[in-house]
């Protein structure tokens, strides 16, 4: 049977506390990843860089910000972008590690002939989880010289425009790789756009808590801790209703793909049906990657924040439940 095989690039910004936070999570140096059940450690030893990183994600990118002597860079200032480069599940089935490598090779030369080489500094693949995929880590610095994640990934005309560029340098070298259509085209009819939006959303506030965590000090603790209460009984239960939609979601797609199934085992007459059912599955299962890269994230935000925590929240949650 036919599945589409997409070709997925998706970029992510970071600044301050979060770049150490990241970096343990690609780099591998945690012992548990407690929210993430897809991490294996078992078969972590299978990982490998294609970039190896010199020193620590922050001093390697203030090391470079200094070198091009960057104007006006603030302290919030983002100064890691993460590139996840992956493809369908389908893509990978049956090939060889060396040919996994290959694919990712190819992939980092188009980010080194966008950026310029010397603004990468780590390009790493995960094989410890479901599907192989890439975390490349890059300081934003534009060719003037500026530290800019907003002009060099622009707004979301531009973002197409990356992931057009992106497929056509892939495609050349595997041409069964599908762009797609772009969610401006599609509308994205068959999830709900409030689904992306809520992930999009749950992200930032996750980004808030590690921040709290992460600067609270004598002097601001009582009004930090105020505030993390807050966000903690929000984003804790909310995640876990975003987590259950998306494998909903993921359920459904499984569906219209036995509905493809059927049709192909019926008789003649029924190509047009056979055609639209295709187009369909295609569309959704695009889509689909693109929930599950939104999920991933939201799981690798979830790692970030101490289990002790989570248990206490969750515990909370729980009590009022029962007292309802």
């Amino acid at each position: 049977m036919d599945k589409g095989q997409f070709a997925i690039l998706r970029f992510a910004k970071y600044k301050g506390p979060e770049i150490s936070n990241i970096e343990a999570h690609n780099e591998r140096t945690k012992e548990k990843y407690a929210s993430n059940p897809d991490v294996d450690t078992n078969r972590s030893k299978n990982n490998f860089h294609i970039i190896q990183p010199m020193d620590k994600y922050r001093a390697m990118s203030e090391a470079l910000i200094k070198q091009y002597d960057c104007p006006r860079v603030r302290s919030d200032s983002v100064r890691i972008v993460e590139t996840l480069i992956t493809a369908s599940p389908e893509f990978f089935k049956g090939k060889k590690k060396s040919e996994i490598r290959g694919f990712f090779e190819h992939a980092v030369d188009f980010l080194k002939q966008e950026l310029g080489e010397d603004r990468l500094i780590s390009a790493v693949v995960h094989m410890d989880e479901k599907t192989p995929h890439m975390h490349v880590s890059f300081v934003p610095i534009t060719p003037d010289g500026h530290l800019s994640a907003k002009l060099i990934l622009g707004n979301r005309k531009t973002l197409t425009a990356w992931q057009d560029r992106y497929w056509k340098h892939m495609v050349s070298k595997y041409p069964e790789l599908e762009r797609g259509e772009s969610a401006s085209k599609t509308g994205r009819e068959h999830i709900p756009p409030r689904i992306f939006k809520r992930a999009a959303n749950l992200n930032k506030q996750a980004k808030r808590i590690h921040e709290l965590l992460a600067d609270t000090n004598p002097f601001n603790a009582r009004k930090n801790a105020v505030e993390l209460d807050k966000l903690l009984r929000s984003f804790i239960p909310d995640y876990g209703r975003f987590a259950t939609k998306a494998r909903l979601y993921e359920q459904t797609i499984k569906d219209l793909q036995t509905d493809k199934s059927r049709l192909e085992d019926e008789k003649e007459g029924l190509q047009s049906d056979l055609k639209a059912a295709n187009d369909k599955v295609k569309s959704r299962k695009l889509d689909e990657a693109q929930l599950k890269a939104d999920l991933y994230n939201l799981q690798r935000q979830m790692e970030k924040i101490p289990p002790e925590i989570v248990a206490m929240y969750t515990g909370k949650r729980l009590n009022r439940e029962k007292g309802d």
